[in-house]
């Protein structure tokens, strides 16, 4: 069951993600949490800043890709960030719920894995000199 796909330009809460998929019969949740780090192979430089934007579809699109692994006992809440995010902020939060740790897992690194190469999300990266790059165009 997919409780929340979302792309949203407000804060993430991880709290918010597993509240959304607690229920009686699981027995357990994976949550996946991604944040902005300071360094990235592409950037010439530390890396201050991330500037995210999505094509008008992503939140469909990322409904679709929660639907391709969903099942009958699990629950999925999964939001992706778009907007400027300072290194530390979060800019994707995942939690699928299950029976069994084993499918909440393989299914919650599924579902990041799918997101990471389908989903219409780009992010322009801000080093300390000023330098830009896009990533994912």
């Amino acid at each position: 069951m997919i409780l929340l796909a979302a792309i949203s330009e407000e804060d993430l809460d991880a709290t918010a993600h597993l509240d959304a998929v607690a229920h009686d019969a699981a027995g357990a949740t994976a949550l996946f949490v991604g944040t902005v780090r300071d360094h990235d192979p592409g950037a010439d430089g530390e890396v201050t800043r991330l500037e995210y934007s999505a094509h008008p579809d992503a939140a469909d699109t990322l409904r679709s890709l929660a639907e391709a692994v969903d099942a009958d006992d699990l629950r999925i809440a999964i939001t992706h960030r778009i907007g400027a995010l300072s290194v530390g902020e979060i800019a994707i939060v995942c939690a699928v719920s299950s029976a069994h740790r084993a499918e909440a897992f393989d299914i919650a690194r599924a579902l990041v894995e799918k997101v990471k190469a389908e989903l219409p999300v780009w992010k322009r990266q801000i080093t300390a000199d000023g330098t830009t790059n896009w990533v994912g165009l």
